[in-house]
């Protein structure tokens, strides 16, 4: 399969690209610094700019799935403003260049803590974290009102953290899950196991999902 992965190098776009290498696709990592790509990696690496849209649309071209791991988070006071720039100008490319599915890295912000009510408007949601979270929500609004586009986002758990792949977790829709102890947790890997998982298999087809343990 052929799997362009924008973001690439990133936090979660790194081990989205280590599984996708892992499980044999023909891999493009879309990125604005190449050279952070892994020496000897079978990928091939493409400069990119998301803000861009006729360049990522042609880049884009051929691909059977886009995973984007695009965020904002680094852009500090102007965060949600460069996040949903991004998410636009990336939903555009993708309809321009007739991309069978794209699938997106979402927030767990936008999650269901309590029966209406969503987990960046609580009073605890981390501030450092919410401009990017308001963000994610707002890119699933987005989506959410697409008619072309065959999309699925995964919101991870409360807690997205360095961990082991051990491809056991549970999926969910719209609500945070938690474990035993009252915990919502996931590893990076276990988070790359499932977006790898959607590609290879859809089931969440114009839908948002979740998976923690």
């Amino acid at each position: 399969m052929k799997i362009a992965i924008i973001g690439a190098t990133g936090y979660v776009g790194s081990k989205l690209l280590a599984e996708a290498l892992a499980r044999k696709h023909e891999v493009t990592a879309l990125v604005s610094r190449p050279e952070r790509i892994p020496a000897g990696s079978t990928a091939r690496a493409e400069k990119t700019d998301v803000l861009d849209t006729a360049a990522l649309a042609s880049q884009l071209q051929g691909q059977d799935v886009v995973i984007t791991a695009f965020s904002g988070h680094a852009q500090g006071d102007q965060t949600y403003d460069y996040y949903v720039r991004g998410i636009k100008s990336i939903i555009a490319a993708a309809k321009q260049a007739h991309v069978k599915r794209l699938l997106v890295v979402g927030g767990a912000g936008s999650l269901e803590v309590a029966p209406g009510v969503q987990a960046v408007d609580t009073p605890e949601f981390p501030a450092e974290w919410k401009q990017s979270a308001l963000g994610a929500r707002e890119a699933l609004n987005l989506l959410r009102q697409e008619q072309e586009l065959n999309w699925s986002m995964l919101s991870p758990a409360a807690y997205l953290v360095p961990g082991e792949r051990t491809g056991k977790f549970r999926l969910g829709r719209d609500q945070m899950l938690v474990d035993a102890k009252g915990e919502s947790r996931i590893s990076v890997e276990d988070y790359a196991v499932a977006m790898l998982n959607e590609a290879e298999q859809e089931q969440h087809s114009r839908s948002r999902f979740t998976a923690a343990y």
